[in-house]
């Protein structure tokens, strides 16, 4: 089916595996929740857009919250109609990570479908960025992909646009040969509005799925769809997100730490429209990213001035 996303259509069945041990109650929640809501607006951004959101990941997430929520009214005997602030305030404040937060979109269902009472659940609270790959193992792990043969060729390719622009995941699986442009000297890739530079053994990596022919369905007549820098196993589909994620960890590049190292670098250099409009990211995260980054690097120059200004009096 044209225009199938097939990462979201892997969520029933992952729900389904979820709810073997749940109650019949929970799971006549669960999906619901996930069908006529999650699924639904997910489906429609989908369709909608050039580069489709990573949403899978972030569904599963909102569904496990949501068991894990059901299952902690239970152990509290707390039924959904009787749910006061004081109870949410409890679900929050119970837990160091933010996952819990992400209640707010099961209650925004459970309240349009009248089973629970308007209730606020607050913003999650602002934090800097963390798990960072600084530079040197940045640097390090880049010359890996470009130059290591005994890496598989998508790993070296995916690996080093994810070092160097830190593209999501979901944008880059989603990359065919249109987003490629070659010259007589230089070759760049097109990501969002803003065609970025490739080193040549990046554009050498990239343009050989780029130009390998097209394989045409031999039971179909139709045209074969488009065609993936990243192809998966179903054929004319792009490798999902959670593949090529599991594929790189695998191989030593632990995708959120090279995303997020990557990202402070260019965050020191970039406006934050072309920051957003590059990786991919909203541009409220391109803006915060690019304030602490700038900061950051001001703190450092600062520390290194006082640190010269040290040397020179005890020298002088």
């Amino acid at each position: 089916m044209e225009g199938r996303n097939e990462d979201l259509e892997r969520i029933p069945g992952w729900l389904e595996h979820e709810l073997a041990d749940k109650s019949a109650a929970h799971a006549s929640l669960a999906r619901p929740f996930l069908d006529w809501f999650l699924l639904r607006r997910a489906r429609q951004r989908a369709a909608m857009r050039r580069h489709p959101a990573s949403a899978d990941r972030d569904l599963r997430r909102r569904v496990s919250v949501a068991l894990d929520f059901l299952a902690w009214t239970d152990q509290r005997g707390l039924a959904l109609a009787d749910l006061a602030q004081e109870h949410i305030d409890d679900w929050i404040a119970g837990a160091t990570s933010q996952r819990r937060y992400l209640i707010r979109y099961f209650l925004k269902w459970t309240t349009s479908r009248r089973l629970t009472c308007e209730r606020t659940v607050p913003s999650i609270p602002s934090q800097e960025p963390q798990n960072l790959l600084d530079d040197d193992d940045r640097w390090r792990l880049l010359q890996r992909c470009l130059t290591d043969d005994a890496l598989p060729p998508d790993v070296r390719a995916g690996g080093a646009i994810t070092l160097l622009f830190g593209t999501s995941t979901q944008r880059l699986c989603h990359l065919t040969p249109e987003h490629l442009k070659f010259g007589d000297k230089r070759a760049h890739l097109l990501l969002g509005r803003h065609p970025v530079l490739l080193p040549p053994r990046l554009a050498e990596l990239l343009r050989q799925p780029a130009e390998q022919p097209q394989v045409r369905p031999q039971l179909s007549r139709a045209h074969p769809g488009p065609r993936w820098l990243f192809p998966g196993m179903v054929q004319g589909k792009p490798i999902s997100t959670h593949g090529m994620t599991q594929k790189l960890n695998r191989h030593g590049i632990m995708v959120r730490t090279a995303r997020n190292g990557a990202l402070a670098a260019l965050a020191a250099d970039l406006p934050s429209p072309i920051l957003a409009d590059v990786t991919g990211m909203h541009h409220h995260t391109a803006l915060r990213c690019v304030a602490y980054a700038r900061r950051d690097w001001a703190e450092y120059l600062a520390a290194r001035a006082a640190d010269e200004r040290q040397q020179a009096r005890t020298h002088g």
